[in-house]
C-alpha cells in the first residue's frame, strides 16, 4: 500500500486557482499576499513539499563556458504559454548572490562578473524542467522579486516570468507609484516619530529623539508630552520654542541639541469618544534627507499629482502654511538647525496646481484652502523675499541671504577643515579647538564670517555647492530667484483676480514691503505699498512688471542670448553660464524674442547625451586636486533643472525640444535602472550617463540591498513627469534603451564637446563599457 501523502497545513497547490496568474504585473503587496504555493507530486516523493530539490541547481557548473554571457539589452524570445517558476525564496536568494553578486554589494549590476544566467524550475513541471533566466536585468529583477517575497513572509512562490521581463519603463513607473512614494512617506506624531526623528546628519553623538514645538501651540505640546509619557522607551525630549524662533543667537544655541521641528496636525477622533491629534503625512527626499524639505517638496508634488496622489501633495502645502505661520518662512528642512534658512520659493505654483486638481464637489472648501495658501505666500513674500537683508534696495533684486552664526552644523565634521586650518594655525589651535571658540564668539574673524554668510546663502539657494556661487552667493541677484518671485507675483495676482473676485483680505498682521523698492523707501519703512490689508490684483501685476524690467536690465545679456546672475556689490553680471536661465521660460518673464535666442543660441551649451547639465564646462573651469568638482556644476544633471526647462519650453511652444530633453533624461534613468539593479539616484553625470559620480557629497539613493525601496524624491518625479512629455513611440524606444543619438539621429541638436566625443568613441549601446570607464576614473 502506498504511504499517505503529508502536506503542510493550509498548503495552496499550483493546480488550484492561482490568484495572480491572470495579472502578473501588480504591486508586490497584491502579488505576494497569498500563501506559499506547492505542487501536487505525481509520485510519493516529498522532495518538493518541504525543501528545494530541483533537477538541476540554478547555477552554472562545468558547462558555464559553453553559453554566452547575456547582457541587459540582449534580445529575449518568448514562445508558448507564459512561464511560471516554482521557487524556494531563501535558497534562491543565496544562490543568486553567491553566483552573480561578485562585488558583494547585494545588487546584480552590469559591472558584476557573474555568468549572468541561471536555471529556474518551471511550475508546471513541479520544478523538474528548467528554463534559463539570462542577463543583468532579468537576474536583478529576480533578486528584487525574491526580496519582496521575503518581505511578505513567503517561503515558496510561483513567480511569473512576466515580472522578470517587465518593460523597464512600466516597471519603474509602477514602483514609483505603488512602492517608492509609500516608503518615503512620513508623519510627525506618536506613530511616526520613531522613523523620522533619526537624523543621519546629526553628529552631536546624541541619539535620543527631540522635538521642538512652536510657541502658541499648547495642545500640540501637550500631545507630544503625552506621547513621551506613553512611550518611555523613546526617551523623547519635548521642547517649546520661543515666540521668535529664528533669532540667530538662539538658533546657534541649538547646535548642541538638534531636534525635529513639529509640523501641521489634524484633530481626529481617538476611538474612545474624545479627540486627539494626528500628523499630516508628507514625502521626504530620501536617503540622508529624512525630513520635510522646501524645494524638493515642490518637485515631489509634481510627481504625486501625475500619480493621482492629490491629498498627499495638498498636505505638504498645509505644512508650508504652518511653517510660515510659526517659523516665519518655509524652512530649508524641518530640523532645528534650519530655522534661519529657507530655500527657493515654489508655494504659489504648487498650491495652484493642486487647487486645479481638487475634487470639484466642494468649491467653497477648495477656495478657502487656496485662500490660506495664498495668504501664507503673501506673508512669506513680504517678510522674507522683499525684506532686507534679502532685498537689495538699490536694484530691486532679491537675494539668497539668510541669517545665521557660526559653522553650518548639518555638514560633515571635516567639510570645512581646509577653510578653518589657516585660522586655527594663526591662533595656534587645532581645527576642533578653533571651531569651538569661533562658534562661541570668543574668536572674531570677519573674513570667516563673510565666507560662512555666502556658504549659508549657497545652501539656501538649494545649489549646494557650485563654483557659480563660490564666496559671493549672498551678494547675487540670481536669475532663478528672480524668476520664482516673478511667478509668485503673477500667481498671486491671478489668484486674487480669478478666484477671489479681485479682493483678498489679509487676516494676519505683518509689515508690507514698500513698492517700488528703493533705498529711500526702505530707510522709511512707514511708506508701505498699501495702507489697506485688502489685496488687489493690479498691485501684484505691477510688481511682476517691475521685476521683469529689472531682470531685463540687470540679468539679460543680449549679446550672449542668455540670462546671468547680477552681483549687487560689484554691480556687474557674473558671466557663469547656468541652465537656470531657462527658468525664465517656466515663469513666463522672457519675451518671445528672448526665448528664441535662449533656444537657438544657448540651449546647445547645456544639452548633452543625458539631458541638461547644470552649467557649462567653460564656466566651471578646470578641475584639480586643489579645485575639486562641485555637485551642481558640469557634468552633473539634476531633476529640478530638467523639469523646469521642459515645462518652460512647452509653455513657449517648443514642444519638440522639450520632448527631446525629456527623452534624454528618462533614457538615462532607464538604462541605470536596467543595468544597476533598479537604482534611482539623487543626480547623474549626464555626459557619461552614470550615477557613480565623483563629487563632494557622492550620491544619494544608491545604498540599498537587493531591492530599491525609495528611489529618490525628485528623481522619482522627474521620471513620472518626463514620461508625460513622451509620445507612445518615444516611450517604447526608451523602454528598449534606444540611445538618443540613434532615436533622433547622429548629430542630434545640442550635443557637442566631450559628450559628442564620448558618443563617437564609446557607443551608448555599450552600457558595460561606459560603466567600466566611469569606474576607472
Amino acid at each position: 500500500m502506498a504511504p499517505a501523502l503529508t502536506h503542510p497545513p493550509g498548503a495552496t497547490f499550483l493546480d488550484d486557482h492561482h490568484s495572480h496568474s491572470s495579472k502578473p504585473i501588480v504591486d508586490a503587496a497584491s502579488y505576494y499576499n497569498s500563501a506559499d504555493v506547492h505542487s501536487r507530486s505525481r509520485t510519493y516523493s516529498h522532495s518538493q513539499l518541504h525543501g528545494y530539490n530541483p533537477k538541476r541547481v540554478p547555477a552554472f557548473q562545468e558547462d558555464w563556458h559553453l553559453r554566452p554571457r547575456r547582457l541587459s539589452h540582449d534580445e529575449k524570445t518568448v514562445s508558448g504559454p507564459p512561464r511560471r517558476f516554482l521557487i524556494d525564496v531563501e535558497e534562491t536568494i543565496r544562490v543568486v548572490l553567491e553566483q552573480e553578486d561578485t562585488d558583494g554589494d547585494f545588487q546584480i549590476s552590469i559591472t558584476d562578473a557573474g555568468p549572468k544566467m541561471m536555471a529556474l524550475g518551471t511550475a508546471t513541471s513541479n520544478g523538474f524542467k528548467t528554463f534559463d533566466i539570462r542577463g543583468t536585468y532579468m537576474l536583478s529583477n529576480l533578486l528584487q522579486e525574491l526580496a519582496l517575497a521575503r518581505d511578505h513572509n513567503r517561503k515558496r512562490i510561483v513567480l511569473d516570468e512576466a515580472r522578470l521581463t517587465e518593460n523597464p519603463v512600466d516597471r519603474l513607473s509602477r514602483m514609483i507609484k505603488h512602492s517608492f512614494w509609500h516608503s518615503l512617506t512620513r508623519r510627525i506624531d506618536g506613530d511616526g516619530l520613531e522613523i523620522i526623528t533619526a537624523d543621519p546628519k546629526n553628529r552631536t553623538g546624541r541619539v535620543n529623539p527631540r522635538i521642538y514645538v512652536p510657541h502658541g501651540e499648547p495642545a500640540m505640546a501637550e500631545y507630544y508630552r503625552k506621547v513621551a509619557k506613553e512611550k518611555p522607551h523613546m526617551n523623547l525630549d519635548v521642547q517649546v520654542l520661543p515666540e521668535k524662533p529664528d533669532d540667530p543667537l538662539f538658533v546657534k544655541s541649538l547646535n548642541s541639541k538638534p531636534g525635529l521641528l513639529a509640523l501641521a496636525m489634524n484633530e481626529v477622533d481617538d476611538g474612545a469618544g474624545g479627540k486627539t491629534l494626528k500628523g499630516i503625512p508628507f514625502i521626504v527626499p530620501g536617503a540622508r534627507f529624512n525630513e520635510l524639505y522646501n524645494w524638493d517638496s515642490y518637485f515631489i508634488a509634481l510627481g504625486l499629482l501625475v500619480d493621482g496622489q492629490v491629498s498627499m501633495a495638498k498636505g505638504m502645502v498645509e505644512h508650508f502654511i504652518f511653517e510660515i505661520k510659526h517659523y516665519g518662512k518655509i524652512l530649508n528642512g524641518s530640523r532645528s538647525y534650519y530655522l534661519c534658512r529657507t530655500q527657493p520659493p515654489f508655494l504659489t505654483d504648487m498650491a495652484l496646481q493642486i487647487y486645479n486638481q481638487l475634487d470639484r464637489s466642494d468649491v467653497d472648501a477648495n477656495r478657502d484652502w487656496l485662500k490660506r495658501a495664498i495668504q501664507a505666500a503673501i506673508k512669506e513674500y513680504h517678510t522674507i523675499w522683499v525684506a532686507e537683508p534679502r532685498m537689495d534696495p538699490k536694484t530691486g533684486l532679491s537675494r539668497y541671504r539668510p541669517d545665521g552664526l557660526g559653522i553650518p552644523p548639518e555638514t560633515e565634521a571635516t567639510h570645512f577643515t581646509h577653510i578653518l586650518e589657516p585660522y586655527a594655525e594663526k591662533h595656534g589651535l587645532s581645527v576642533l579647538e578653533f571651531s569651538e571658540k569661533y562658534n562661541d564668539g570668543v574668536l572674531k574673524e570677519p573674513e570667516l564670517d563673510e565666507y560662512f554668510l555666502h556658504d549659508r546663502a549657497v545652501r539656501e539657494s538649494g545649489h549646494d555647492t557650485t563654483y557659480r556661487f563660490e564666496k559671493r552667493c549672498a551678494n547675487l541677484g540670481t536669475i532663478d530667484l528672480q524668476c520664482l518671485l516673478y511667478k509668485y507675483e503673477v500667481d498671486i495676482g491671478t489668484a486674487i483676480r480669478e478666484v477671489f473676485d479681485d479682493e483678498l483680505d489679509l487676516e494676519e498682521d505683518f509689515p508690507l514691503a514698500p513698492f517700488p523698492p528703493s533705498v529711500e523707501a526702505y530707510a522709511n519703512p512707514k511708506r508701505e505699498s498699501s495702507k489697506s490689508r485688502v489685496q488687489r490684483s493690479d498691485e501684484w501685476f505691477e510688481r511682476a512688471e517691475f521685476r521683469r524690467n529689472m531682470i531685463d536690465k540687470y540679468l539679460w545679456n543680449e549679446s550672449k542670448g542668455l540670462y546671468f546672475d547680477y552681483d549687487t556689490v560689484t554691480e556687474k553680471q557674473i558671466l557663469y553660464e547656468s541652465v537656470t536661465a531657462f527658468w525664465a521660460l517656466w515663469a513666463g518673464c522672457a519675451s518671445e524674442e528672448q526665448c528664441w535666442k535662449l533656444v537657438s543660441r544657448s540651449l546647445k551649451k547645456f544639452e548633452v547625451l543625458g539631458g541638461l547639465v547644470s552649467g557649462t564646462e567653460e564656466s566651471r573651469g578646470k578641475i584639480s586636486l586643489d579645485r575639486p568638482n562641485r555637485q551642481w556644476d558640469y557634468p552633473f544633471a539634476w531633476p529640478p533643472h530638467q523639469i523646469m526647462t521642459w515645462v518652460g519650453l512647452e509653455r513657449y511652444g517648443y514642444l519638440e525640444e522639450a520632448q527631446r530633453l525629456a527623452y534624454r533624461f528618462t533614457y538615462m534613468m532607464t538604462t541605470a535602472f536596467v543595468d544597476f539593479n533598479g537604482v534611482v539616484p539623487e543626480k547623474f553625470d549626464a555626459v557619461k550617463l552614470s550615477h557613480l559620480v565623483d563629487a563632494e557629497y557622492g550620491n544619494q539613493g544608491i545604498d540599498f540591498k537587493m531591492v530599491p525601496r525609495e528611489g529618490f524624491g525628485w528623481m522619482n518625479s522627474a521620471f513620472q513627469v518626463g514620461l508625460s512629455f513622451l509620445t507612445t513611440h518615444m516611450r517604447r524606444a526608451v523602454a528598449a534603451c534606444t540611445s538618443p543619438e540613434v532615436f533622433f539621429g547622429a548629430g542630434a541638436s545640442g550635443v557637442s564637446g566631450e559628450s559628442a566625443l564620448l558618443t563617437n568613441n564609446l557607443p551608448p549601446s555599450d552600457p558595460l563599457g561606459m560603466a567600466m570607464e566611469n569606474l576607472t576614473l
